[in-house]
């Protein structure tokens, strides 16, 4: 396959250390982004509120339009490996003023939910060692949470490749800590030695429709949020081995990976704690799991705080990298300040993008956490905006892209126009969803109305409105990216696969 240069990055002076990671690696990087053990434990009750026993078919069923928008990445991957991903690709596809709106909306994501992982990262491992105090003092966690972003920044900047290491540790541990987990509460469901009202597990829970209604809407937008992170591996895709095929595949396998992990988890959870449970006990979210432990593991319940505590830990740093990878390629094509695209000299990493990131998100999680906790909760909520916005405008842009392929064969139809379009649809449907459910004060984690809308929703929109005046005042000030993106990409220029 001919390598377009159309839109060419940087110099190899310039450019991001290539064959810095392998396929293993981004693969480790695309599960940890997701922070599965903080995600689940942190959907799981709220789910279960809403569908009771059927809570893994809402996993089930949510992962449907990630595995379709996966192939999305994947095939757009193919034909551009650029750090950029959504940007870059929605820029030629369908036209700048798209593909700016899509940068921005990953930067922004980087930036909502970076404090917060942090937070849980610190709590729940001052809990595992026995600190409860410390959790309970704001000033004390707070700290604590600073310097674990400005650490997890660092080991970004310093090297794809020790930032490579440290997640397959925290990936390996994660994991064993919930499989411990599954394994001791399955295990007490069936020896009745449970302490709550245990469920035998049937298959018929994998249903998504059994619950039916508006309440299994709302699973599905719950559902969607955990699984939202896989795409990271596709940002490093200019420092991965085989970077055309590569981190595409890593981008899939992590989808699949995760719904492995999610609905036996959900599985063990919903069998051992039983429905009641988990929906008296939703409001606690993340902090389902720190009663879970002790319920089910009694003195051994610093295993599943750890496996939370890890998972927040990597996601905090693997968050970064999108958020920092696409302000580099933004900048490097103009669509932002130059400054922005520096790559370190000694690291090879976008030193500049990545503090930028971390200092905004420190920002954001101190002002918010001082106007109330809730409202930092509020935060994470407009996060399904941001996610179901940029994850459609993919698969759109996959199927405009390819547009001239896809009657060339039934697979390239299905894998790379029909499949991105439905992804893209369903995630059309919860976005607007999102939007109606949000507007109710009364959905919100503070109960209180910011302009008589939803606080979630007031942050989505501020999010949205900053952007366009940004662009805006960008293409006025700096027109040059606009200049060289006029329209949508030639149809000559699609790549065609090797025959």
């Amino acid at each position: 396959m001919a390598k377009d240069t159309t839109d060419a990055g940087p110099p190899p002076s310039a450019s991001l250390k290539p064959d810095a990671i392998g396929f293993l690696d981004a693969l480790v990087i695309g599960l940890n982004a997701t922070s599965p053990a903080y995600s689940v434990a942190a959907v799981i009750g709220p789910v279960v509120a809403l569908v009771g026993i059927y809570a893994p078919g809402v996993m089930l069923a949510s992962f449907v339009p990630m595995l379709l928008i996966a192939s999305a990445f994947y095939y757009l991957n193919r034909v551009d490996q650029d750090c950029g991903t959504t940007f870059s690709w929605v820029t030629r596809a369908m036209g700048p003023w798209a593909g700016w709106l899509g940068g921005w909306a990953i930067a922004m994501t980087g930036v909502l939910v970076v404090g917060s992982l942090a937070d849980v990262a610190v709590t729940f491992f001052l809990l595992a060692v026995g600190l409860d105090s410390w959790v309970d003092n704001d000033v004390v966690r707070q700290v604590l949470t600073v310097l674990l972003i400005l650490v997890m920044t660092a080991v970004c900047v310093i090297g794809t490749e020790l930032s490579a290491k440290v997640q397959n540790v925290l990936i390996l541990a994660q994991v064993v800590c919930l499989l411990a987990f599954a394994v001791v509460a399955l295990y007490r469901v069936y020896a009745d030695t449970g302490t709550l009202d245990s469920v035998e597990p049937r298959f018929s829970w994998l249903d998504p429709f059994g619950a039916g209604g508006a309440s299994l809407t709302a699973a599905l937008l719950l559902g969607v949020f955990i699984y939202w992170g896989w795409e990271s591996a596709v940002n490093l895709t200019e420092e991965v081995e085989d970077s055309a095929t590569a981190p595409g595949k890593a981008a899939v396998w992590s989808t699949v990976l995760l719904l492995v992990t999610y609905i036996a988890v959900a599985f063990a959870v919903v069998a051992y704690a039983g429905t009641v449970y988990l929906a008296e006990n939703a409001a606690e979210e993340e902090f389902i799991f720190a009663l879970l432990a002790e319920e089910a593991m009694g003195g051994w319940d610093w295993v599943v705080l750890l496996a939370v505590s890890t998972s927040a830990l990597a996601s905090t740093q693997t968050t970064i990298i999108p958020a920092s990878r696409t302000g580099l390629s933004m900048a490097r094509r103009h669509a932002l300040p130059a400054h922005f695209g520096r790559i370190h000299p000694r690291f090879r990493t976008p030193d500049v993008s990545t503090w930028w990131v971390a200092g905004i998100a420190i920002v954001w999680y101190l002002v918010l956490y001082h106007v109330s906790e809730n409202a930092l909760f509020d935060s994470l909520t407009a996060l399904s905006l941001l996610i179901a916005f940029y994850y459609a405008l993919t698969g759109l842009a996959c199927a405009v892209y390819y547009r001239r392929q896809l009657t060339r064969s039934v697979r390239d139809f299905f894998l790379i126009g029909l499949g991105p379009l439905v992804g893209a649809g369903l995630l059309a449907w919860l976005l607007v969803e999102s939007v109606s459910d949000m507007a109710d004060p009364a959905n919100s984690y503070s109960g209180v109305s910011w302009f008589g809308l939803g606080p979630p929703l007031v942050i989505g929109i501020g999010i949205a409105v900053t952007g366009v005046v940004l662009m805006v005042v960008w293409r006025l000030t700096a027109p040059a990216f606009w200049s060289e993106h006029p329209s949508t990409v030639d149809p000559d220029l699609v790549h065609r696969k090797e025959s």
